[in-house]
Parts: C-alpha cells; sequence; structure tokens
C-alpha cells in the first residue's frame, strides 16, 4: 500500500490507518494530538467505564470522552481475548499506537499492523520498565528522566527504542508535575516520530538489557510513612505519591484511644537535624513550625487530613488538637 507524505512538512501526518490505546489523561494528550494532526484514527480502545466518587456515577475515561467528542468507534474489554484480536485484524491497521492503556498485550494482538505497535513510555528506557516510572524515578530521587517511543514485543517494556528525549526533575516535583512536563516533551516527540518510522528514516536501537530496572508496584499502604526514615528519602515518598496515594501515619488523641490514620496533604523538609535530639515520629515546634522527627533531618507538615475530617493547615489542626505537639506519630 503506498503511503503519501508532505514535502513541505516532513512531519506531516502519513496516510495511514491507526488504532489508539490509551485511558488516563496523559493518554488522552497524544490522541488529541494525533486528531489535531489529521491523523486517520480509526477506533480506539480504552479501559471500560469505572464508577467514581461518592456516587459512584460511571465516567467516561478522559481518552473515551475525546474519542467519543470526536465520532471515532470506543472498544472497551475487559482483556484482549481472541475475540478482540479478531477485531483488531478485521480493523486492518497500519499501526497501533499505545500509551499508558493498562493491559498486557499479546503476541498475537502485537504482531497484527504492518508497521507494528508502538508505545509512549514515561521513563529512560530501559530503566524504569512497566508501570508507574514517573512514581518511581521520583521515590529514588532520581535528579533526570525522560520519555521513550519504542516498539512494543511480548516482553515489559523491552522492545527497541525509536526515540527519547531527558528531562530534568525539579526538587519540587510531584509525580503530577512530573507527568505535566513529560507530555508536554511527548506530544512533540510522536508527532515527529511516527513519520519519520513510516519513513524508515528511524533506525530502532535496542535496549540494554543489563541496564534494566523495573518499577515497584504501587499500592495504597504504601503511602505510610515510617519516621526510621531520613527526612529526604519520606519527601521523596510524598513527591512521588501526590496525589495517590498521599503519604500517611498514625496518631493517638489519647494515651487509651486507638490510633487515626492522619493524612499529610503538603509538607517540607530539612536535611539538617535539630539541635535537640527529637526521637523518630516525635511532633515538636520550631520557631513558627512544627517539626516531626526522622532518622536524619525535619519534616515539616504544611496540610493535614484526619480520617473524616476535612483538610487544615498544620496550625489550625495543632490549635484544635494542642496534645499533638509532643505526641509521637507511628
Amino acid at each position: 500500500m503506498p503511503f503519501s507524505f508532505s514535502k513541505k512538512n516532513p512531519f506531516a501526518a502519513p496516510k495511514i490507518r491507526v488504532v489508539f490505546m490509551g485511558t488516563p489523561e496523559f493518554a488522552a494528550s497524544f490522541l488529541q494530538a494525533m486528531i489535531q494532526n489529521k491523523y486517520q484514527i480509526i477506533s480506539v480502545f480504552t479501559q471500560p467505564d469505572k464508577p467514581q466518587g461518592r456516587d459512584q456515577e460511571t465516567v467516561f475515561s478522559p481518552v473515551k470522552t475525546i474519542a467519543v467528542s470526536n465520532s471515532i468507534p470506543v472498544e472497551q474489554p475487559t482483556k484482549i481475548t481472541e475475540s478482540e484480536i479478531q477485531k483488531l485484524r478485521e480493523l486492518k491497521p497500519d499501526l497501533v499506537v499505545v500509551a499508558a492503556y493498562g493491559r498486557i498485550l499479546p503476541k498475537a494482538f502485537l504482531d497484527i499492523p504492518g508497521f507494528g505497535c508502538i508505545n509512549v513510555h514515561p521513563s529512560l528506557l530501559p530503566k524504569y520498565r512497566g508501570a508507574s516510572p514517573i512514581q518511581n524515578a521520583l521515590l529514588n530521587g532520581e535528579t533526570e528522566t525522560g520519555v521513550s517511543i519504542m516498539l512494543m514485543d511480548a516482553g515489559m517494556d523491552t522492545g527497541d527504542v525509536l526515540s527519547q528525549k531527558s528531562l530534568a526533575i525539579d526538587l519540587d516535583d510531584t509525580a503530577t508535575t512530573l507527568e505535566e512536563k513529560l507530555t508536554i516533551e511527548a506530544v512533540p516527540l510522536l508527532m515527529e516520530t511516527i513519520p519519520l518510522f513510516i519513513r524508515r528514516k528511524i533506525e530502532p536501537r535496542r535496549q540494554n538489557d543489563a541496564e534494566a530496572t523495573l518499577c515497584e508496584l504501587i499500592e495504597r499502604e504504601d503511602g505510610r510513612i515510617f519516621w526510621n526514615q531520613p527526612a529526604q528519602k519520606i519527601y521523596d515518598r510524598y513527591r512521588a505519591f501526590t496525589p495517590w496515594p498521599g503519604i500517611f501515619t498514625y496518631w493517638k488523641k489519647s494515651a487509651t484511644g486507638m490510633p487515626l490514620r492522619l493524612k499529610l496533604i503538603s509538607i517540607s523538609y530539612q536535611k539538617n537535624n535539630p539541635a535537640i535530639a527529637h526521637s523518630y515520629g516525635e511532633v515538636f515546634e520550631v520557631g513558627e513550625k512544627i517539626g516531626i522527627g526522622t532518622d536524619s533531618g525535619i519534616i515539616f507538615p504544611e496540610s493535614v487530613q484526619m480520617e473524616g475530617k476535612a483538610v487544615v493547615p498544620i496550625r489550625d489542626f495543632v490549635r484544635g488538637y494542642p496534645n499533638f505537639i509532643g505526641s509521637i506519630l507511628e
């Protein structure tokens, strides 16, 4: 099948049939860009609708929202079975573009499009293969990350790399802000990579498996803080787990009461230890701030949320619970 390109714009969308696969906001940015660049998106695969919020209302994924508003057919399988593989065959795509889809794709699915399947992965592969690479980079205190456009194979982010772009991680970056920055870099990178790849102007580069690292799976309980860690390590945990699952500790309102979960909504820290030694998890005053003792350095909670209560500034919390000062968080 012949493919045409604009001689004036080497990055113009090639005349190919594309299936897009993705689910969250991160993925929606790429679908929107491809639509704006006049790619022929013949179908979109996204995760099934899920109930959200207190009222458990069914909400479309960000990718589905864009697809529906642009009259693009949507598929929402719970997993990729032989039925979905057959559907893809019938669609006859030239290329499948994947970004944070949320499911493993079997080899029989990957082998269908003539140009294969390419994936947008927010790390500098082979570092941080797997889910949640942004959070894992922050957890490990990395100062640099990036985005990789790669050919998919049967492994977990093990395919050949087509293009990459690096990005510095700022000290105040959270998972939210870092994802936004990576998206800004990744969208034009994808728009440049696809036409060059279709024209055979890119030589896929094999990953060095010896340099590979895998992401840790993140669960809700991973947000618990252990105060025998250094303050910087705790702060990195806060950055990685904002907005989800957030970080928390346990506090006893009274000597005889049950520990209550206390979520630390925003914090800051200092590396240096205070002049007076404090126990791990001990709450104390540092001038106008409230500090919490760690293995090295101090954590300064700025806003907190107790179970069943609203988010409040730390000073308001202390005024309501003066015995918080001097307590030991668990």
